[in-house]
């Protein structure tokens, strides 16, 4: 496993090796594994070229930006396996993975748009490669579902901060969202809690204007257990246990890599809304602190008009996604995204009459109408029809911004 940050206890890294030591476990019989931390991007082809010199015959490459160099050394190395996170290159003996949280920062956003008592919004990013435009969006949307409702003016500004892990520019980020725009709630994509810590430091010192947060991969609870709502939570070794056996079985080789793509989203098991794991595995889903104002507030579920807490129609929501159905689970397996616009197949039942079965989640976040604007050309508009549901491909090469997110650019 090469990881791009330290592993540390938090984020991105930290998860990716809790899924590596699960795996481990459980296949200690046969399996040996190592890691590498803390590896660039310019480093990456020298530390893959060290780990294949030890006899290593499979390597999981955890960062979008080593997409090209683990292409090389796939090239390079045709008896070696490759799996890289999070990118759409692949080769005969190099597969990609992901586990998918768009819909856990759409959930975040439903809790957001609820407490926020300005209307303004926080992203901090890393970058904004497709994988966090389309978070951003995705949190976004769901903050206006509710937001706007509840007569709120909602807008989610971002700043990109150029960096995985970087504590103070994280930390210096959250600070001008809170004071320079008004910001009240925060999501973020940064491999550390210095924004969680931000939050809770800033509400203790101003307690009439407090800060909310959103936790980001790991459980962030502990470190700020009076602002941190909810969060998104990874399980790894869903996905790595799944290809591991497969190799020992013999099903993926160095010779059949070219299609096989995992995106794992919510009713795979990789994913998960909450913000704390218990001892016993039980998951805390929304922060106890926050949940009678949420059972407090009612909207209107806009599929079907009826009226609830907007505590239900998170659950609502989370359980629709969870539970989705056919399509999603095959894409874990090979590029099978082509089924996913087929929202309903007709069967003929007793020879008689068409039964008229969906084979589509019940909901996604990314279903028209919607709008926007193009990232680095904003007088180009982007408009989604109603009805129509973004697939894989739209999804992984997002690159632009709903109308109501507010792009900062770097350091704001």
């Amino acid at each position: 496993w090469i990881y791009v940050g330290p592993v540390g206890d938090f984020g991105w890294s930290f998860m990716h090796d809790l899924g590596r030591a699960v795996v481990a476990s459980l296949f200690k019989d046969w399996l040996e594994t190592t890691y590498v931390e803390s590896v660039s991007e310019a480093a990456l082809k020298e530390t893959i070229e060290t780990l294949i010199a030890k006899g290593y015959k499979v390597i999981f490459t955890t960062s979008f930006e080593f997409m090209d160099g683990t292409l090389e050394m796939a090239k390079k190395h045709p008896d070696v396996m490759f799996f890289h996170c999070s990118g759409y290159k692949r080769w005969t003996n190099m597969a990609t993975y992901f586990a998918d949280l768009y819909q856990i920062y759409y959930l975040n956003g439903l809790l957001a748009g609820a407490l926020t008592r300005t209307g303004n919004i926080g992203y901090v990013a890393a970058f904004t490669i497709p994988e966090v435009v389309r978070h951003i969006n995705a949190f976004a949307i769901g903050a206006k579902e509710v937001g706007e409702q509840l007569g709120k003016d909602i807008k989610v500004y971002v700043i990109e901060i150029g960096a995985w892990f970087a504590p103070d520019k994280a930390t210096e980020a959250a600070r001008t969202l809170v004071t320079q725009y008004n910001v009240d709630v925060i999501a973020y994509t940064e491999d550390s809690t210095a924004i969680i810590e931000f939050a809770e430091s800033w509400t203790k010192e101003h307690p009439d204007h407090p800060v909310y947060v959103f936790s980001h991969y790991s459980p962030g609870y502990v470190y700020g257990p009076d602002v941190v709502v909810s969060g998104q939570l990874v399980r790894w070794e869903v996905i790595y246990a799944d290809i591991l056996a497969k190799i020992k079985a013999g099903i993926l080789t160095p010779y059949n890599l070219r299609n096989v793509d995992y995106w794992y989203l919510l009713n795979t098991g990789a994913v998960d809304l909450g913000c704390h794991v218990f001892e016993n595995g039980t998951v805390m889903r929304i922060n106890p602190k926050f949940v009678s104002k949420l059972k407090e507030i009612k909207v209107k579920d806009k599929l079907t008009g009826e009226e609830l807490s907007v505590y239900d129609l998170v659950m609502r929501r989370y359980f629709q996604m969870l539970h989705a159905p056919l399509h999603q689970p095959l894409q874990g397996q090979a590029i099978t995204h082509i089924y996913e616009n087929v929202t309903f197949i007709n069967i003929l039942v007793g020879g008689k009459h068409k039964l008229k079965y969906r084979i589509m989640p019940l909901f996604d976040p990314f279903t028209g109408p919607l709008s926007g604007y193009m990232k680095t050309e904003p007088e180009k508009k982007v408009k989604i029809p109603e009805g129509v549901i973004l697939g894989h491909d739209d999804l992984w090469s997002m690159q632009w911004f709903v109308d109501w997110v507010v792009y900062l650019g770097a350091g704001g």
